[in-house]
């Protein structure tokens, strides 16, 4: 398991690296982070998230009856129709907002034993991969958000959260 990346993190904010090859590093890179986020809930994982710099990504929507799979120097290559649904992230624990997206996609990239692949996707499936993909280009999903305000008043709680998290490890939740 690796561990996660929180909001603040320079590696969240700056463009991931293009893999040249889907080597045995990238591999194991692939299955560790498949680990991390089924130990933290996800659905889905980019590399940035666990500090790696590399345009990866992971989506497990195996609750949904998706197959998990990977996908290596993934590219957008089309977007239609828009739908706006509540949104989170593993690296910014707590927060839920609403963002628009697409509502159906086409995304080209490799696979995880490097043959090239293109996914048709839609509704939440595609909501996850182009979270995912935002990540490798150094946004998360607060910047697509149109209530600043809303996101200022959820950043000013995160603080606290990742304090929690500083210090024991792990981010205990209110019940409420």
């Amino acid at each position: 398991m690796m561990p996660l990346s929180y909001f603040g993190s320079e590696v969240l904010r700056q463009p991931a690296q293009p893999v040249i090859k889907v080597s045995a590093e990238i591999k194991k890179l692939i299955e560790e982070m498949f680990e991390t986020n089924k130990a933290a809930n996800g659905v889905g994982l980019a590399a940035p998230q666990v500090g790696v710099g590399k345009r990866v990504v992971i989506i497990d929507l195996s609750h949904t009856g998706i197959e998990p799979f990977a996908l290596v120097n993934p590219i957008l290559i089309r977007g239609r129709g828009s739908a706006e649904d509540s949104e989170g992230c593993l690296s910014l624990p707590g927060i839920f907002l609403p963002v628009p997206r697409f509502e159906k996609i086409s995304v080209r990239a490799r696979d995880e034993k490097g043959r090239s692949i293109v996914i048709d996707a839609e509704g939440f499936l595609a909501r996850v991969i182009q979270h995912e993909l935002d990540h490798l280009d150094g946004k998360l999903f607060i910047d697509r958000v149109e209530d600043k305000e809303a996101v200022e008043r959820e950043l000013l709680a995160l603080k606290d959260r990742l304090a929690q998290i500083a210090l024991t490890g792990k981010w205990e939740q209110d019940d409420e």
